[in-house]
């Protein structure tokens, strides 16, 4: 009988090819069956077995310890190179997986990260076991810069322009609120933008994209705007508001915390509508994770859930 139809019998199988391997390099069944971590009864009969399969004594007991038999010392060889062959194997395929890991690397900015936590991360685990997301969290021109660079294969951005290499698609708009230290009766109250402009406001720099909105639109209607004060700091812009002596314009996700602790309060601004839009951004080269459609999905629900998140004020595009 050839050792092919031996294996498919059930004849020879490696665990038994293992134990002899492992009596033969210690000479001693005591020895073999403690760094096996196996009853040493146990260890014998599969030795017996091997033996009874083959039809062939393969070792020889004796009082200086466990020798091989001619037969014994063959199979030995061929254990030696069917099991290295084996683990080799076993290593090869498993850094084949490791090489195959996909990564994701996500830009997003601190504000979105902030909302969605967890949820960044832990879907994708679940759903992706696969594949590591990566998330950067920046401002928009570093995260415009590290799409430029190759050195992340999406990103959500807030009204973003065409950007040479790039290509965007808006997902969701979202609207920019009237908000002011005293909380309203009615959170969807609105107030029309040339009374909102009455307020004296508070207001980020002039590279910020909320005040190019704001300062675009009172400039279409031939309004004027009564800053109070000029802040760098989202914090400082807050801590201002609280304090009652302005107002700011922004969108709801900048201050869903306040919101909900009714320590501010917003009204949607209309007549006419103030809104930003979230866009998601790619290298106009081709981007492999992309083509998973288990990543498309990921992304999708990260969309999903930050809708959740800032409804009502914002809808899908």
């Amino acid at each position: 009988m050839d050792v092919v139809a031996l294996w498919e019998e059930g004849g020879i199988n490696f665990r038994q090819l293992t134990y002899f391997r492992k009596v033969v390099d210690l000479g001693n069944m005591t020895a073999a069956a403690e760094m096996l971590n196996v009853a040493q009864p146990a260890l014998g009969s599969q030795i017996r077995q091997l033996e009874g399969e083959l039809g062939v004594e393969l070792l020889v007991r004796h009082s200086r310890g466990i020798t091989p038999t001619p037969a014994g010392e063959l199979l030995y060889s061929h254990a030696q190179h069917i099991l290295d062959d084996v683990d080799q194997a076993a290593r090869e395929v498993r850094a084949l997986k490791a090489a195959k890991r996909i990564e994701l690397r996500l830009g997003v900015s601190r504000t979105m990260a902030l909302l969605l936590g967890h949820d960044l991360l832990t879907d994708a685990r679940r759903t992706m076991p696969d594949v590591t997301v990566r998330v950067v969290e920046e401002r928009a021109p570093a995260l415009l810069h590290a799409l430029e660079e190759g050195q992340l294969d999406v990103a959500f951005l807030n009204n973003v322009g065409e950007w040479l290499g790039l290509e965007r698609k808006a997902v969701l708009e979202e609207d920019l609120l009237f908000v002011t230290a005293q909380a309203q009766e009615e959170q969807e109250e609105s107030i029309g933008f040339a009374e909102a402009l009455q307020y004296d406001l508070v207001i980020g720099s002039e590279r910020g994209i909320l005040r190019h909105i704001v300062e675009s639109e009172a400039r279409r209607l031939g309004l004027d705007i009564r800053i109070a004060q000029e802040v760098h700091s989202l914090a400082s812009i807050k801590a201002v508001v609280s304090a009652g002596t302005a107002a700011m314009i922004v969108p709801y996700s900048l201050i869903a915390n306040e919101i909900r602790a009714g320590t501010l309060g917003a009204r949607r601004i209309v007549r006419p509508a103030l809104t930003r839009t979230l866009f998601m951004v790619r290298p106009h080269a081709h981007v492999p994770v992309l083509d998973d459609e288990r990543v498309v999905r990921h992304i999708e629900k990260l969309t999903n859930a930050y809708l959740s998140i800032v409804s009502p004020w914002a809808r899908l595009i």
